[in-house]
């Protein structure tokens, strides 16, 4: 149990940070408050990682104007797989463009996600926000609690925010493929590239199999941070004119 301890003073501090800010918001939202804390929870934590995000996009452009290169890398060492993944990886790494931290900001997210699904399947923290409600449907709720009454048409329309946003985040990883000639910073040719291409654009569907297990508070965390994704991507990669294009409009 002492292994445990300091995830449960995290629990505890979430908790109770979660209740204060649901207190502030109940003149404003009333019965909703718990879900809007939960909301603004989420973009706090979206906030606070942004920076790896601006970076993310970063390296994804600077990984895309090395595409010729990695386009003669690939003709060059067509029959040596194992070469042709290294002098990928070196020329990615002399030109700053890591395409593991990319995972980044992903993977930070997830301690926050596990707070949330702690506060809200246990009553661990003490905090009471498993009474909580949202729509008439505890926060505490799972889809295998059962979709009687508002349960069925709130996770409905939950899960289909998420397998729109999947979709769209689909596409976009295919074109980004596309462009810089590499999956995930691998060749798009030699062994596996083919699997790992066809897989690759599937993670995005994964956040509506993660949301089939989580409590409702934990998918309305998903559904925001799907959502701020899709929007921070539209933004962050919308395309920028070139030079030759600002001579052109003068």
């Amino acid at each position: 149990m002492l292994a445990f301890a300091p995830l449960h003073d995290v629990v505890g501090a979430a908790g109770s940070a979660l209740s204060r800010l649901t207190e502030l918001l109940e003149p404003l939202a009333g019965g909703a408050a718990t879900a809007a804390a939960i909301v603004l929870f989420t973009i706090a934590v979206r906030l606070l990682i942004s920076p790896l995000t601006v970076a993310q996009v970063r390296g994804e452009r600077r990984r895309a104007a090395l595409a010729p290169q990695v386009r003669d890398l690939q003709q060059r060492y067509a029959d040596d797989p194992a070469t042709l993944q290294r002098e990928v990886f070196t020329l990615y790494r002399e030109a700053g463009a890591n395409p593991i931290a990319g995972c980044l900001p992903l993977l930070l997210q997830a301690p926050f996600l596990l707070v949330l699904y702690r506060l809200f399947s246990t009553s661990e923290g003490g905090t009471g926000l498993l009474d909580e409600r949202f729509a008439g449907v505890r926060l505490g709720h799972h889809l295998s609690d059962g979709l009687t009454g508002a349960a069925g048409p709130l996770f409905g329309v939950l899960l289909v925010v998420l397998l729109a946003v999947a979709w769209w985040s689909s596409r976009r990883a295919r074109r980004a493929s596309a462009a810089v000639g590499t999956v995930a910073g691998t060749p798009t040719e030699g062994p596996g590239a083919a699997t790992l291409g066809r897989l690759l654009p599937l993670l995005p569907f994964t956040t509506v199999l993660v949301a089939l297990v989580l409590p409702l508070a934990a998918v309305i965390y998903l559904v925001t941070t799907s959502v701020w994704s899709a929007i921070e991507q539209a933004v962050l990669r919308r395309p920028q004119a070139t030079p030759t294009a600002d001579i052109d409009r003068r």
